[in-house]
């Protein structure tokens, strides 16, 4: 298993120890300790969740900035689905992508485009697979979820890669035809939403390693794109995906485009979570599709978006709708991708973290001693511990990380009789 790389980490010195990104972190991967909150690498799946909640900002998602596009000859800007959600719908949407050129970019690809090559991949697996459901791999902190919670899911994840990765494999190959440029002198940025997108650059699922070379919010460059929008003079033509490539930008998206009638989507982590549950339990067999996104409204929930996310989704329904449907099929996407192979050449593995010990026998010994340490706590999950929830206070006395001295409420009761 690699190891861990995280792309959201804590800035101690804005943190004031409240709890509320430990009650919000979806795999328990917070707790507070001496006053600040402290972050479990290994349980982390870097969904953003801790930043969007943040009142003190106390949480940030490493990233690129675009002098870091200079480290190369040759500049592409990879311009993610939720960009169409971000400026107004009578702003010319070709026009902001020619913006990037003023950015300092010399290709601009949209990576909408790439998700209708992925809706006719995605169409063929479903139609040949005897698996249900088929979970969708557009949300990589959904897929480390999985590995983290739910690793008897792994093989109902579809072997496919990301739009992005496609398009940066797409973007690079045009690049070095064109120009006549050696890989190593093209770097292919993605204009990114979430932490999420930054952590699968850096620390890839399923492949050895991303085509992509950074990432760069979309938040920190807008009010740029914004100034330039009026002056603007290039005008080449890049946007060119169809209203079913856009619509993957919010929750239902991948499902509509392919046209499905028995599939559930899900946005938000602990929806999503609840609803995975019940694939684990045998319970959605009935279903052929499942997408689940970490963030509220689907990748245009993204914390490194700008917008409103239910306007932004508001926007890419109406653009899905006015934009003419994709006429790609199995012939003409294969044609496209060239041989491209944009399939898994690695397998996913479980994240053992929840496990108490590699020994069976001192495992369900350690299971028996929570449950004693259990009862000694009050069961009101009141966080002030610096744990979650009773139950992980529990678990992290068991594995030595906590003291049931920690317990203030237990404390209190004791020294009250």
């Amino acid at each position: 298993m690699k190891d861990y790389w995280h792309s959201v980490a804590l800035e101690k010195e804005k943190c004031n120890g409240c709890t509320i990104c430990l009650r919000r972190c979806p795999t328990e991967a917070i707790r507070i300790r001496d006053g600040k909150a402290r972050i479990i690498k290994e349980r982390c799946i870097d969904c953003g969740e801790c930043i969007r909640v943040c009142p003190y900002h106390a949480k940030k998602a490493f990233a690129d900035d675009l002098k870091s596009i200079e480290k190369y000859k040759f500049k592409i800007a990879l311009v993610s689905l939720p960009l169409y959600g971000q400026f107004a719908l009578d702003m010319d949407i070709n026009k902001i992508f020619n913006c990037f050129y003023e950015l300092g970019f010399d290709m601009v690809y949209d990576v909408a485009y790439a998700a209708d090559l992925a809706t006719s991949l995605q169409s063929d697996i479903i139609k040949s697979s005897k698996t249900k459901p088929l979970i969708a791999t557009l949300c990589p902190a959904i897929i480390r979820l999985i590995q983290i919670r739910f690793p008897s899911l792994i093989d109902n994840i579809i072997n496919l890669e990301s739009p992005m990765e496609i398009a940066a494999r797409l973007a690079k190959q045009q690049a070095s035809k064109e120009y006549g440029l050696n890989s190593n002198d093209i770097g292919a940025f993605y204009i990114t939403q979430c932490p999420a997108k930054i952590t699968s650059i850096k620390k890839p699922l399923g492949i050895q390693k991303s085509y992509v070379d950074g990432a760069i919010p979309i938040k920190s460059i807008y009010t740029k794109l914004l100034k330039i929008y009026k002056d603007v003079k290039r005008n080449d033509k890049i946007q060119k995906a169809s209203g079913d490539g856009i619509g993957w930008a919010r929750v239902s998206g991948q499902s509509f485009a392919l046209g499905l009638d028995r599939f559930l989507a899900v946005d938000g982590i602990e929806n999503v979570i609840k609803v995975l549950e019940e694939i684990e339990l045998g319970k959605l067999n009935n279903i052929d599709f499942f997408e689940g996104y970490a963030c509220v409204t689907g990748c245009v929930g993204g914390p490194l978006n700008v917008e409103n996310p239910f306007v932004a989704k508001n926007r890419i329904r109406q653009l899905a709708n006015n934009y003419q449907k994709s006429e790609l099929n199995s012939e003409k996407t294969t044609k496209i991708l060239d041989g491209i192979d944009v399939g898994w050449t690695e397998e996913i593995e479980p994240i053992g973290i929840m496990k108490l010990d590699s020994d069976i026998g001192k495992a369900i010994e350690k299971m028996e001693l929570i449950d004693m340490i259990i009862k000694e706590l009050p069961g009101i999950d009141c966080g002030s511990c610096g744990a979650p929830n009773c139950h992980a206070m529990a678990e992290d006395v068991v594995r030595g990380k906590a003291r049931l001295e920690d317990c203030i409420i237990r404390m209190k009761r004791k020294a009250d009789k």
